[in-house]
């Protein structure tokens, strides 16, 4: 039986996290009711102009430098010519003959180990409006909030072999993109996109097959699903001795199949040419040089600090740098405490759980790192149980109050009352005459038992070790 590769390349669209559209003032912010962020130049009104946000240059720029790309310093804009609903102007102002970043490369992991990925080119370009189907009035309806919303596209090279390829190279990217704060690459709100370029071919062959373009893919699961799905659909295509057709294709998650939606373009069938209301850009060395110098601290760079520095596993280092703000929030509680591994496993367990348990954005968490380290503080210095801190720390995650002023408050502080420990202990024992008895028979797991309702009796304000100190000699009085 024939054994078939799979070859896929990218081309992932990144909203950029400018405040203004790329040629005009219209806010980029998402959401709003249709057509409302919306001026003449991004509806395509006869007679408007475009003027460059320099931002979207700027921008453009970082993420070249992160991904190891060239950048062109005399680059232009041309205009890619197709008719849609979804395209105001008739035209799509892109870059093709000279973009403004070429011929880079990310490294990334997979379980097979590190692969280079290289990256063909990074060209600025505007976004197209948005169609809105109804099914029930049987029409499509157009907003034009997302026209204009400045992008790059990252076109790499076909050099990925399967769908973990693909996502580790997508998670790579996004998050470069978050780090260097160039974008939020929201997948559920479209700010970063991804079009498949597939095809298969025997394995040892040099050829490579006809390729296929998958669309309308809005989460890393779909395009992990669409590319398994696509690669079987041609491998049964040419057992069937059937060609593979070039063109684009529409994935539906829901049916877990695609079908086809056009046959698929070339340069040639967009007539593209230099777009004539926009003069040419020319970047000076020692603007990219500042920019260089701009760029913060990446993920792996971070991971490897944070193994050395503060003495983490490579396995909490990755989990603490997923979220660049989150990151910032763990240094500045780890410094404050003087203690990061302790800070790092409260990140990983209760900042995390509640961020998910909320359905937070990490980019949203916003408590004052003192209060944490404060917290903390109070735990190690027994001040305050390890189960009252996690409540304690609820109301710090929520509504960033102060800790030590919340706890004084609430009489959460442990209390130190031998003389009320020595009470309770003997209240507790005499209640409870069964699980004595099981204690006193040499069943040493009751002590558990005990220990828990000590812990509840005094609302887990008593410090855990002296409690058990506290019953042991109570038990031993008893036998």
């Amino acid at each position: 039986m024939k054994q078939y590769e799979t070859v896929i390349g990218l081309e992932v669209h990144v909203e950029l996290a400018t405040k203004t559209k790329i040629f005009c003032g219209c806010s980029t912010e998402f959401g709003g009711a249709p057509n409302t962020h919306t001026c003449p130049v991004c509806t395509g009104m006869p007679g408007s102009l475009p003027v460059l946000n320099k931002k979207v240059v700027e921008f453009a720029i970082k993420a070249g430098l992160a991904a190891n790309c060239h950048i062109h310093q005399y680059c232009k804009f041309d205009r890619k010519n197709y008719f849609y609903p979804d395209n105001p102007q008739n035209y799509q102002i892109s870059q093709l003959y000279l973009p403004i970043c070429y011929d880079g490369a990310v490294e990334i992991e997979t379980s097979a180990g590190k692969k280079t990925v290289r990256i063909h080119e990074m060209h600025m370009e505007e976004d197209a409006g948005k169609l809105i189907h109804d099914e029930w009035e049987d029409c499509s309806l157009v907003d034009y909030n997302r026209s204009g919303v400045p992008l790059i596209e990252i076109v790499s090279e076909p050099d990925m072999r399967s769908s973990e390829e693909v996502i580790a190279y997508l998670e790579k990217l996004r998050c470069t993109m978050q780090y260097l704060g160039v974008s939020d690459c929201k997948l559920q709100e479209g700010s970063m996109r991804a079009d498949v370029n597939l095809s298969v071919r025997e394995v040892g062959s040099e050829t490579f097959g006809t390729r296929t373009e998958m669309k309308n893919l809005n989460s890393f699961k779909a395009i992990a699903r669409a590319i398994e799905g696509e690669r079987e659909r041609q491998i049964e295509l040419l057992e069937e001795g059937r060609a593979v057709v070039q063109e684009t294709r529409r994935w539906d998650d829901n049916k877990e199949s695609s079908h086809a939606m056009r046959s698929k373009e070339d340069a040639k069938d967009y007539r593209y040419f230099p777009d004539p209301d926009l003069p040419p850009i020319h970047i000076s060395d020692a603007w990219i040089e500042e920019l260089r110098t701009s760029i913060p601290e990446l993920r792996e760079a971070k991971m490897e600090r944070y193994q050395k520095e503060y003495e983490l596993p490579a396995y909490d280092a990755g989990i603490l740098t997923e979220s660049r703000h989150l990151a910032g929030l763990f240094e500045e509680t780890a410094v404050l405490l003087g203690n990061p591994k302790k800070v790092a496993n409260w990140f990983m367990v209760e900042v995390l759980r509640l961020t998910k348990d909320k359905g937070l954005d990490p980019e949203k968490v916003s408590f004052t790192p003192k209060h944490l380290a404060d917290l903390l503080s109070m735990v190690e210095k027994k001040e305050v149980s390890a189960q009252n801190a996690k409540k304690v720390f609820e109301k710090v995650f929520d509504e960033d109050i102060d800790p030590v002023v919340y706890i004084e408050e609430n009489g959460l502080k442990i209390v130190e009352d031998t003389g009320l420990l020595t009470e309770t202990v003997k209240k507790i024992v005499d209640e409870n005459p069964g699980p004595l008895a099981e204690l006193l028979g040499g069943k040493d797991k009751v002590m558990g038992f005990f220990v828990g309702q000590l812990m509840r009796e005094l609302k887990g304000k008593a410090n855990p070790d002296s409690v058990r100190k506290a019953l042991a000699e109570e038990i031993e009085r008893r036998r």
